[in-house]
């Protein structure tokens, strides 16, 4: 028997506002072992009753069952009922899903509002906060309301205490543009470079898609500027191409790593593990205990890909090369031992889960580490924040520390690099732009910026001592690695090449339906349809 649940929309189960179409994905139960996906069939509908779809994928011969794209052009303010049903290979055949949702928002074109804001300089100087008022009657009961509303972003709010200290300091005033994410954005970037139509200062990825935008040709080389000197050496190789430093942090890193509950060690005596096994023999005292000594939140598929990610300082402390070999197509994880024990791992942890692991979400994992029910979570330390925000200074009961390798002696962790400010080559305001960038990664800018927003992990300049209010986890924890220069960027930052179904095959692995060794095959496969699509000569 098998039934599809929890159909989700860029990963959430109730999702609105968007105006783009959201990558659908599902979760299969089944009680037969092994079960594997043959087939799926996705229904896109405006009314429940699905009497009419805007979108029939008809039977589809796939076992993916994440990122799946349906080609509908959203309406603006409408809601999306969405339906799946599957086949596996034993032929067992679900029946459809229960009916997920989604509303879009107003699409870009249809906007005809202006953004709120005080009626002169002098009042926004005074201003305690701009705010509007609409009065409105209402003739019957409501069934749903809406607001439409935009704000000028999300890295404003933040870039804000180092324009008003750039503002005060260097007298230099800052204008921000905005643009839209995903691949929209991305585009518009693209276009307004090869147009010459840059602003002074560009925001971007870090990274392989920093390659691939031949920055060469649009930014101003920083190698000689005096604050490049101070950049965390792991960082620094994620805006270099070709020799050239290109990029200026835009914010804190984070790490994908072993969120663990302090507590617990402290009543069972355990240490801080340096290898794998040291872990698997702090899990197995956990559990002998009577403590969930793993939390998995499989029902958001992503998070269980986060330990195969954060495995990724093993990988390369193994094989310096893997990252361009596998990007050429010489290397695989299935020919590579490294890379085989990244997915092993995975299945080592299946014993130590949560009895709801593939039910339990995101949220409900943050919720288990911060209240104890659970001493490990494998997840980005982005969760610190999360925590925060719902348990205050509890979050300091929690500890970070790498996933383990094999050598005690090199125990490191994988870290995700923030995006970046690049200049333009041919900024109108070189000088002043050169200027905020040597405030904005100094101890008074980083301060600035810190002090409005707490860090997910240790900054990328070496020397800076993090507020005191800042995350134990990240001020002790996680800076450590940094200072012993124990880092290495996750995958992603190192080569484009990633399979869409990574999650789904890491979730296959973790639940126990694959072996390691099947798992790592799935994914250079997976990898090898988006290395052909970038035009990658991969055997």
């Amino acid at each position: 028997m098998v039934n599809v649940s929890k159909v989700t929309m860029d990963y959430a189960t109730e999702l609105k506002g968007v105006i783009t179409m959201p990558q659908i994905g599902w979760v299969l139960d089944s009680d037969e072992r092994n079960a594997v996906q043959k087939q799926y069939q996705l229904q896109i509908a405006t009314e429940p009753s699905f009497a009419e779809t805007v979108f029939d994928s008809g039977e589809v011969e796939s076992n993916q069952s994440q990122h799946v794209i349906a080609p509908v052009e959203l309406q603006s303010l409408t809601r999306y009922y969405v339906r799946v049903k599957a086949a596996l290979t034993s032929d067992s055949t679900s029946t459809w899903s229960d009916t997920a949702s989604f509303v879009s928002g107003l699409c870009q074109n249809e906007w005809e509002a202006e953004f709120v804001s005080a009626d002169s300089d002098a009042d926004a100087e005074n201003s305690k906060g701009t705010y509007v008022r609409k009065g409105f009657t209402l003739t019957g009961k409501v069934k749903e309301a809406y607001i439409s509303c935009s704000a000028l972003g999300l890295y404003e709010l933040y870039l804000n205490a180092v324009i008003d200290l750039a503002k005060e300091k260097l007298g230099i005033t800052v204008e921000v543009e905005q643009r839209v994410g995903g691949a929209d954005g991305d585009n518009i970037v693209k276009t307004r470079l090869a147009s010459g139509d840059m602003a002074d200062i560009c925001l971007y990825n870090s990274g392989s898609l920093l390659n691939a935008l031949n920055p060469s040709e649009y930014f101003y080389d920083l190698t000689n500027e005096s604050f490049v000197s101070t950049y965390d050496d792991t960082y620094k190789e994620t805006v270099t191409v070709d020799g050239k430093v290109y990029g200026v942090p835009v914010a804190s890193t984070q790490a994908g790593a072993i969120l663990y509950y302090k507590p617990d060690y402290e009543e069972l005596g355990l240490k801080v593990p340096t290898t794998w096994d040291e872990f698997l023999a702090n899990c197995d005292a956990l559990k002998a205990a009577g403590k969930t000594a793993m939390i998995g939140t499989f029902a958001d598929s992503w998070t269980a890909q986060v330990p195969y990610l954060g495995d990724n300082y093993n990988i390369i402390a193994a094989d310096p090369s893997f990252a361009k070999n596998f990007e050429a197509g010489t290397a695989k994880y299935a020919t590579t031992p490294a890379g085989v024990e990244s997915f092993q791992k995975m299945v080592d942890l299946n014993q130590y889960y949560n009895e709801d692991y593939l039910a339990a979400t995101y949220d409900d994992g943050c919720d288990m580490l911060a209240n104890g029910e659970g001493t490990h979570w494998i997840m980005l330390t982005q969760a610190l924040g999360n925590i925060y925000s719902l348990y205050g200074e509890d979050v300091d009961k929690i500890g970070v520390f790498g996933v383990p390798g094999d050598d005690a002696a090199n125990a490191g962790l994988t870290v995700w690099m923030p995006s970046s400010l690049y200049v333009n080559k041919n900024a109108e305001n070189m000088d002043a732009v050169l200027a905020f960038m040597e405030l904005y990664t100094s101890t008074e800018g980083l301060d600035a910026y810190a002090g409005v927003i707490k860090a997910d992990g240790p900054y990328c300049i070496k020397g800076y001592e993090l507020p005191d209010d800042a995350y134990e986890a990240v001020k002790t924890d996680m800076q450590a690695y940094f200072d012993e220069g124990k880092t290495t960027t996750a995958l992603e930052f190192m080569t484009s090449v990633k399979g869409a179904n990574c999650p789904a095959i890491c979730q296959e692995a973790g639940s126990g339906q694959t072996t390691a060794e099947e798992a790592a095959a799935a994914y250079d496969e997976d990898c090898k349809k988006q290395a052909v699509q970038l035009g990658l000569n991969w055997e």
